[in-house]
């Protein structure tokens, strides 16, 4: 099993920055791609950045893309999710999940049903 722990959510302005975190552990957690996800009210969780387990490969939703970047420390057991230029309609609940990695495009794995294993997730607003 793998476990998934996010914080560094929070309230901040348009325009403003957050930095999440997700620590893993479990076994074999650096065997999986980890991704985010983010679920607004009366929203379907969406998937907005995913990286391969040496962090070289990362995918990202349109939504976000050139604003948020995903990385990783395998070292550290943690993948960091740097949001710059938020917006309103960022204002979600993000999880982050583990999948185990596999052949194939990366991007595919922004499709949640991949994931195996969440976390609980932590609030992010803006205003």
């Amino acid at each position: 099993h793998v476990q998934l722990v996010e914080s560094g959510g929070g309230s901040v302005q348009a325009g403003g920055s957050l930095r999440l975190s997700c620590a893993t552990s479990g076994h074999n957690v650096n065997q999986n791609y980890i991704g985010w996800f983010r679920q607004a009210p009366g929203k379907e969780r969406e998937g907005i950045a995913v990286i391969s387990v040496n962090g070289k490969t990362t995918s990202y939703a349109d939504s976000i893309k050139g604003r948020f970047i995903i990385s990783r420390d395998n070292a550290k057991n943690t993948v960091h999710l740097q949001m710059n230029s938020l917006r309103p309609e960022d204002t979600a609940m993000y999880y982050c999940a583990a999948a185990r990695a596999a052949f194939g495009d990366l991007s595919s794995y922004l499709d949640r049903t991949w994931y195996n294993y969440w976390g609980q997730g932590t609030q992010v607003t803006v205003s």
